[in-house]
């Protein structure tokens, strides 16, 4: 471990630089240390020998990479989501449907939507495997530059990448509007869904990358003659230090190993005495919103960790317009309301599917088949249980996500949320789920302490799918209201 050499932000002495990742940090009583990466192999949170072991021996992963892969190898993300073989094969084939398979949009412009998302996160392990792919499929070497190189039309889309990926819910059908209805440089409906699918796939996949510890491809620093940022996801300057996050109170819990077998006990208890609450008694209607309520309060709560922006100097931000903007609460001193989204008037299953089928044909069933693989993926196990139904916590987990977009389920007791998901995973939910590039390995460590990396991973799975639907149902609720 060496002492940086860091540079300090001109104009302020509170900043300075991390040599490695050029990410501008909080200066701290001590000096930041930099040190070489934590772990090799495929994630920085999973030690290598147990991803190693799932991939020695899964052919049909092999097969999978063949048939469905853009590289012709299994990169990081495959062999993190290789722990869970049954998903991997949905989510390949549903990419590899929107990169390569017949649509709206010439390839070329696939994988620069790709980079765009993935730039609103600073996520440089998706920017530089898509700058790849971007040459490969015969893209103009100059767009790489940034976007005042590229047609105006792709930069028509900054705004609704900007809002889908923060604030989906300021999505309206004037921002629809105008980018269907302006002159040479305008979008067909289907040419914009095709581009919302991307961009709602890429902003969540960002969140399993960062929420899963990704490590950089080991040949992704100068292929295809662009050198991209030397930023990776997770420099030592974070996972040595934590500096993305102040308020080390909401994550570092010290428990011994006694106490996470309590902990564990403890969230078996509880989740046979809400199943039993729940046969024998029914909330009113007025009681169920309260909680809903509740619980958007609560988050705002652990938003507040987050007050302090983290200043970006990576040349990720050539990909994107104001670059400061991002995830804020719904009720904050009055700024902006977060009207809640009742999934009832608008639903995937009664509304959103049907709708991204029609004009953009197959991806509806594609993306269907993957919520539902993510939604029911059990193997009725919790760390060193066995027969357990697990129903009840992939609901509550996916309906906390959906609670923080604003989006209320009216037969859902968000009671349940408070009862199953302890403080530490919380943070860590809103964490990947709102502010991914802040992801640290001891938020990772911090919750579930008796649980299998596997486990952890189908959490990190059952975040991503429910920020890309939530994101969804924004913006095609917008383009109906457009069409209506």
């Amino acid at each position: 471990m060496h002492r940086s050499s860091a540079d300090t932000i001109s104009g302020t002495s509170d900043y300075m630089i991390c040599p490695n990742c050029r990410k501008a940090l909080r200066r701290q009583e001590r000096k930041v240390s930099i040190s070489t990466p934590l772990t090799r192999g495929p994630s920085a949170f999973i030690p290598e020998k147990e991803l190693v072991q799932v991939n020695a021996v899964d052919d049909r992963t092999n097969l999978l990479v063949e048939e469905y892969t853009t590289s012709g190898r299994l990169d990081n993300i495959a062999k993190v989501m290789s722990l869970h073989p049954q998903y991997l094969e949905s989510f390949l084939r549903t990419q590899f449907y929107m990169l390569r398979m017949d649509g709206p949009l010439p390839l070329h412009y696939r994988h620069y939507i790709a980079i765009m998302a993935a730039a609103r996160h600073q996520c440089s392990y998706l920017i530089n495997m898509h700058n790849d792919e971007f040459l490969k499929t015969r893209g103009d070497p100059e767009w790489l530059k940034g976007l005042e190189y590229v047609p105006q039309r792709l930069r028509n889309l900054n705004e609704i990448n900007k809002l889908l990926a923060h604030r989906p819910w300021l999505v309206t059908k004037e921002h629809i509007q105008r980018l269907v209805k302006t002159g040479e440089n305008n979008w067909s409906l289907a040419e914009l869904v095709h581009a919302v699918v991307l961009l709602a796939h890429y902003h969540a996949l960002a969140s399993f990358v960062f929420g899963s510890g990704i490590n950089p491809e080991s040949d992704q620093e100068t292929s295809n003659g662009f050198s991209p940022d030397p930023i990776n996801n997770f420099c030592a300057c974070d996972l040595a230090n934590d500096n993305t996050i102040e308020n080390a109170s909401l994550t570092s819990n010290n428990y011994g190993l006694s106490d996470s077998v309590s902990e564990l006990e403890a969230l078996m208890e509880r989740m046979k005495r809400l199943q039993e609450e729940r046969e024998d008694d029914e909330a009113s209607q007025a009681e169920m919103a309260t909680r809903f309520e509740k619980e958007k309060k609560e988050s705002l709560v652990i938003s507040a960790a987050f007050d302090d922006d983290l200043v970006s100097l990576s040349t990720a931000s050539r990909y994107i317009e104001d670059p400061g903007f991002g995830y804020k609460d719904f009720a904050r001193r009055g700024e902006e309301h977060l009207p809640t989204f009742r999934a009832q008037d608008y639903s995937w299953e009664d509304h959103g599917f049907s709708l991204v089928n029609r004009l953009y044909s197959d991806i509806g069933h594609l993306l269907d088949d993957k919520f539902r693989m993510v939604y029911n993926l059990t193997y009725n196990t919790m760390a060193t249980h066995e027969d357990v139904d697990t129903t009840m916590l992939r609901r509550a987990l996916f309906n906390y996500v959906h609670c923080m977009f604003g989006i209320r389920y009216d037969d859902y007791d968000y009671g349940e949320v408070n009862q199953l998901l302890e403080r530490s995973l919380k943070v860590y939910i809103k964490t990947v789920t709102c502010y991914p590039e802040r992801a640290t390995k001891r938020m990772y460590d911090g919750y579930w302490r008796q649980f299998k990396h596997s486990e952890k991973v189908h959490v990190n799975l059952l975040l991503m799918e429910a920020r890309m639907q939530a994101e969804l149902l924004y913006a095609l609720r917008a383009i109906t209201r457009h069409l209506t």
